[in-house]
């Protein structure tokens, strides 16, 4: 088989659901090296879950999920930590360390039984503290961080794991303008030089005609749609995904899509 067709993360007639919500019916989907995907849709559609069900935390309702075109399912956990890696939506440290030691769990998945992290297994800390700018906060305790810094510490985290397929919630969650595009710039590199996967969550459509090649759209009640960001991301199925009217501002240069509100004035031309 040719080696650019293999995919590192893929989907097969998945069904998911949590609770009452139906999140995916029949899901097809092939993530390939190289690939950065957004996962886009409005509150309450079921991202997490989805994200969880392809990390393997969340049984799907029906069919399966590949890793490295293996079953998931044959895989013990340790292997799939080695392979891939997943940022929750969510940041809590439950226990007091600095945060080069909590990046350093990153390396567990690596190591033996009873190994110890050696001296590379700190300077790749160091290194993702640091691309992530937080080189001055190695010794700061965790516990310690406000809330954008601890998301920065999370994804450093799982930078130090260094996975080929990273499954991110919402990675730029409670951090501002600069600091979304400095942890997204640093993924995207990892993405095309290193030939890594992700698959992002998030709420900011414009941030996915960035830096996202495709992106998968969840509608509600089952229903998505996946393909190249360009194709899919249009006026029309926008305004269908969030349910409000969307319109495209292009200057040439770049695509903005924005909310095309209706004030008490009269609607927006």
């Amino acid at each position: 088989m040719n080696h650019v067709s293999l995919s590192r993360l893929s989907a097969h007639d998945l069904d998911v659901r949590i609770g009452q919500v139906q999140v995916a019916t029949a899901l097809n989907l092939a993530i390939r090296e190289g690939e950065f995907w957004g996962l886009l849709g409005p509150n309450g559609v079921g991202k997490t879950t989805l994200l969880k069900t392809l990390a393997g935390l969340h049984p799907p309702l029906t069919g399966g999920i590949r890793l490295n075109d293996r079953p998931m399912t044959d895989l013990k956990r340790r292997i799939i930590a080695r392979h891939l890696g997943m940022l929750p939506q969510h940041t809590h440290y439950a226990f007091d360390a600095s945060c080069l030691e909590t990046a350093l769990v990153g390396r567990h998945p690596h190591l033996g039984p009873i190994g110890r992290e050696r001296q590379q297994d700190h300077d790749l800390a160091r290194l993702a503290l640091e691309e992530l700018g937080m080189r001055d906060l190695a010794s700061r305790s965790c516990m310690d961080l406000s809330g954008g810094e601890s998301r920065r510490l999370a994804l450093a985290t799982l930078l130090v794991q260094d996975p080929e397929v990273m499954l991110l919630d919402e990675p730029t969650n409670h951090l501002d303008p600069a600091n979304q595009v400095t942890i997204l710039n640093v993924l995207h590199r990892l993405v095309r030089e290193h030939r890594k996967t992700a698959l992002m969550a998030l709420h900011e459509v414009n941030l996915a005609t960035c830096y996202c090649s495709h992106v998968l759209l969840l509608y509600g009640d089952g229903e998505w749609d996946a393909g190249p960001t360009r194709e899919l991301l249009t006026t029309e199925n926008l305004s269908r995904l969030y349910r409000c009217r969307v319109r495209l501002v292009d200057d040439g240069r770049q695509r903005v899509f924005a909310v095309a509100a209706e004030p008490s004035g009269g609607p927006i031309p």
